[in-house]
């Protein structure tokens, strides 16, 4: 029969190193979704938040002036255009905003 040999941790794993004293390197840290609030003075949405806007003044103005008839028009083709210019000027930021 053979004689079998036992190893203690510290034979089978040198003792830790000492730390080097060099300095880490600094490394470049980049965002991977980089949100600047100047994305949104893209021209095509503020043209058309200011097409949007203007119609609402009018639309106040004409209220004021008395003409009631003119404004429950304005009102009508408001109700419809307002969701879809919102909706299509956001998908309009999200299809052009680079991630």
């Amino acid at each position: 029969m053979r004689k079998t040999k036992g190893f203690t941790f510290r034979n089978v794993f040198p003792p830790s190193l000492k730390p080097s004293l060099t300095r880490p390197r600094p490394f470049n840290a980049y965002s991977f979704v980089p949100f600047s609030p100047f994305a949104m003075l893209d021209p095509t949405i503020l043209i058309l938040g200011g097409i949007v806007l203007g119609i609402a003044i009018i639309e106040r103005i004409l209220e004021r002036w008395g003409v009631i008839d003119l404004v429950d028009q304005f009102e009508k083709v408001m109700r419809f255009i307002l969701p879809v210019t919102f909706y299509g000027t956001l998908f309009y930021f999200f299809a052009t905003f680079i991630f």
